[in-house]
């Protein structure tokens, strides 16, 4: 699978850090092993942590699920969460290197299959 970027559905249950509820996460892989790599170890429990997103993934309340997307920028996918109407829970988690998002972690209450409709649709052109 080669490099893009991607969301982590994250479903959080009760006695995480976070309020239950349905989180997304947007990142990007475009080092070695690309998506695969980077989706495999996100969806690895037992790893060091290395980023915000992983004291999430590490939880066993925390349900994770993920949409890819090849060749696209994870920013992107962050503006097309936020003007579905996600909220961001904690400001700057995950884009402590991004001067463009207020965070790569959002919430909002939609399932996968929703969240690929409204996130394709943002990133096809007109």
């Amino acid at each position: 699978m080669p490099g893009g970027a991607y969301v982590l559905r994250l479903g959080v249950g009760p006695g995480v850090w976070l309020a239950p509820g349905v989180y997304w996460y947007a990142g990007s892989a475009y080092g070695p092993g690309g998506l695969r790599a980077r989706l495999g170890r996100h969806l690895r429990r037992d790893k060091a942590i290395r980023w915000h997103v992983d004291r999430l993934t590490v939880e066993p309340a925390v349900e994770v699920g993920f949409l890819a997307f090849p060749g696209a920028g994870e920013c992107a996918l962050v503006a097309a969460l936020l003007a579905a109407g996600a909220t961001v829970p904690v400001p700057g988690f995950g884009s402590s290197d991004c001067r463009i998002c207020p965070s790569h972690l959002v919430c909002l209450d939609a399932s996968s299959a929703q969240m690929a409709r409204i996130l394709r649709a943002a990133l096809t052109p007109p």
